[in-house]
């Protein structure tokens, strides 16, 4: 049950005097649009359902046990520590109600209240299995640090298996990974599941060749890489191909269980792959906020869940609210991290510019996204960028590849560490971020657990309680009138 609001931070937000500023998430859009108020005359709460700000470009990394938790994860209350006007909260917010400028979210058992002045939502993505939420419980998305502990257990889990089975059909579907979309995320997991199996666990196991394992790379669409055009996308199927990576595109994911999938070809027919891995990368899901606020406001909310923003990126009617990064639809701007950062700092710009010189919404300048280009790595020393009609794979594209992305990291610390670490596992290959546990392997089906046997005590508890109710008699002025039959009584 959830607790009464937490008084110290609803008080905190509506005794403000200065402009209060309330950001939703700690990814991309939202801690760059709270550092874009550093010494401006705001108050700015950042409510986030994490206490950390995730590099999620490089989550596969942790997957695959190249980098730590640590370096793509920091707590976005230390990097915003000596911001004095910025104020953490960790809650996952379950309501706005946009009259009255106000957001309920939880901690655990402790519900509070924040008031804004102004919001800006930034509240990201989650995976989408296209009306198909059941098939999360055995194919695991890329989108949060669970997902890629999860997963790596899962990964290391299945060649550990395969060491003692003695059931040879049963080795052979523990040492088929199955990642489910050619897109970034999907290309760079292939590989990197491709070169743990071949090169970092080699010689490491006795009864089993870890390289026999068998990496398939599926899509329903017919390109690997669609963004980035045929050039790039052949050259990175070649890549994968090289590396002994299936490639299997105009293939539909029918149906996903404990021992496979089933896939539906293009010429309508349904085959099975049985594999005990399956991890999905094949669609996104904006957050369930993005339609709370339509319902209220009237805007407009696409396929994907994002909201249809005006060109100043806010909510048409409501200008002090704004819809940034993967919640947002303006323009087809993809939903990478440079539309969440630009968008962001846009948004906190807007808000600046009203408190500090009165800057009225109409005379607000349009969202202009400036394209930095694109990246994704297929295997060490191998990446594709694509920059406007620029196109490059290979070493050189590999080398740009990593400079943005050291670049991008939060923390001189975090960047020497995954220098480091980057540095081991190219010149030996050595992943220093291979532990794994069981409860990581499980902890999705207890969880799942759990909730069905709280399910099925309050279902019990009002069916007790409903027994338990007095059947209510005739009234006491009834006289002599005959009691009811029993059939009457049940009826």
């Amino acid at each position: 049950m959830t607790e009464p609001a937490f008084d110290q931070v609803s008080e905190t937000a509506s005794t403000a005097r200065r402009h209060r500023v309330v950001i939703i998430g700690s990814g991309f859009g939202g801690l760059f649009a709270a550092q874009e108020f550093d010494g401006k005359d705001v108050d700015v709460t950042l409510v986030a359902k994490t206490g950390h700000h995730l590099f999620q470009p490089l989550l596969y990394q942790v997957a695959t046990g190249i980098l730590s938790v640590g370096e793509i994860a920091p707590p976005t209350r230390l990097i915003l520590r000596d911001q004095e006007n910025a104020t953490c909260v960790l809650g996952d917010v379950d309501k706005i109600d946009v009259e009255a400028k106000k957001l309920h979210a939880t901690a655990g058992h402790i519900g509070f209240d924040l008031e804004y002045d102004s919001l800006i939502v930034a509240a990201g993505a989650n995976q989408s299995y296209f009306g198909n939420d059941h098939f999360e419980r055995w194919a695991p998305g890329m989108k949060t640090v669970d997902d890629a502990l999860e997963l790596r257990s899962r990964i290391l889990g299945c060649f550990e298996q395969a060491e003692v089975s003695n059931d040879e059909e049963e080795r052979r579907r523990l040492l088929t990974f199955i990642i489910v979309g050619a897109g970034p995320t999907g290309v760079e997991m292939a590989g990197q599941v491709a070169e743990l199996a071949q090169i970092t666990l080699k010689n490491s196991f006795r009864r089993i060749d870890p390289a026999s394992a068998r990496v398939i790379l599926l899509d329903a669409a017919p390109a690997v890489l669609p963004p980035f055009g045929n050039k790039l996308g052949n050259a990175a199927r070649a890549r994968l191909e090289k590396m002994g990576v299936e490639i299997q595109l105009n293939a539909m994911v029918t149906d996903v269980d404990y021992h496979g999938i089933e896939v539906k070809d293009p010429d309508g027919s349904v085959r099975r792959i049985d594999g005990s891995c399956k991890i999905w990368s094949a669609g996104v899901q904006a957050s369930p906020l993005g339609k709370m606020l339509a319902d209220q406001t009237g805007a407009e909310v696409d396929r994907a869940g994002r909201v249809l923003v005006q060109k100043d990126l806010s909510l048409s009617g409501h200008p002090d609210i704004f819809v940034v990064g993967d919640m947002m639809a303006l323009d087809n701007l993809p939903g990478v991290a440079q539309v969440a950062i630009q968008g962001g700092k846009y948004a906190a710009r807007q808000i600046i510019a009203g408190v500090e010189k009165g800057q009225t919404p109409d005379q607000r300048k349009p969202f202009k996204y400036f394209d930095k280009g694109s990246m994704a790595t297929v295997s060490r020393f191998s990446a594709v960028v694509k920059v406007g009609n620029f196109e490059l794979a290979g070493f050189i594209a590999w080398v740009m590849w990593l400079v943005v992305h050291l670049a991008y990291l939060i923390g001189f610390k975090n960047r020497l560490t995954a220098l480091f670490s980057w540095g081991m596992h190219v010149g030996g290959d050595h992943r220093s971020q291979l532990t794994s546990t069981k409860q990581w392997v499980y902890a999705r089906q207890a969880i799942e657990r759990v909730q069905a046997d709280e399910a099925a005590a309050l279902r019990s508890a009002m069916e007790a309680a409903s027994a338990s109710e007095p059947v209510q008699g005739p009234p006491e002025d009834a006289g002599d009138a005959p009691a009811p039959s029993a059939t009457t009584a049940r009826d």
